[in-house]
């Protein structure tokens, strides 16, 4: 199917991927298009989570496939699929306004023809696909540290007290006065303890 994609003069096949390192994240998309070169777009950010630069991958992806000619089908590969959810997400959020960018570039695309499509895969990084390898690869290649001031996204201060909470909890609850008795340790399907969190839309 991916081969077939791949293959028509009428597809574009948008692969994005982000990784965070030192507080700095790197987004990336490859634009790929039937004998045509790859286009690529690499963005580095400091104090933002991953969602807001995945959010912001895809809108650079939807937005360079969009610029080409004869092009009357996107497809979006991610491995945040929950991400790309977001967009069509109507309730009030803090990515609004990378929703609603995406959403400004389908609308045109979408009035362009009634022909024209949009799709969104999922493919996890554990899969190693050839073409969300590479750009699953690059993004992690990118180690710096942040060497100015910047500002600070309001979703990153909920991620920074996200993490301070969990530690404190942690280092309370391992405490024996603090534990008390007879708790169960709730293991995932790797036998790891589950632990709170905010990833993933996590609680």
């Amino acid at each position: 199917m991916t081969l077939q994609s791949s293959s028509s003069p009428n597809t574009a096949i948008v692969v994005t991927d982000v990784s965070v390192k030192n507080d700095i994240t790197t987004s990336i998309s490859y634009i790929h298009t039937f004998n045509q070169p790859m286009i690529k777009t690499v963005h580095h950010t400091a104090f933002i989570i991953s969602t807001e630069a995945e959010l912001f991958a895809i809108k650079c992806g939807i937005n360079q496939a969009c610029s080409i000619e004869n092009i009357s089908k996107i497809i979006v590969v991610t491995d945040s699929i929950h991400t790309a959810r977001k967009i069509f997400d109507d309730k009030s959020n803090p990515y609004q306004i990378h929703s609603a960018a995406v959403l400004h570039e389908l609308w045109h695309f979408f009035t362009a023809s009634q022909e024209n499509s949009v799709e969104f895969w999922e493919c996890p990084s554990c899969l190693k696909w050839r073409l969300h390898k590479s750009v699953d690869k690059e993004s992690k290649l990118f180690n710096s540290l942040p060497s100015l001031s910047s500002k600070i996204s309001w979703d990153f201060c909920r991620k920074t007290n996200s993490n301070n909470i969990i530690n404190l909890w942690k280092m309370t609850f391992q405490a024996l006065d603090g534990k008390g008795k007879n708790f169960l340790d709730l293991a995932d399907i790797n036998n790891d303890t589950i632990e709170p969190s905010y990833i993933k839309g996590g609680l």
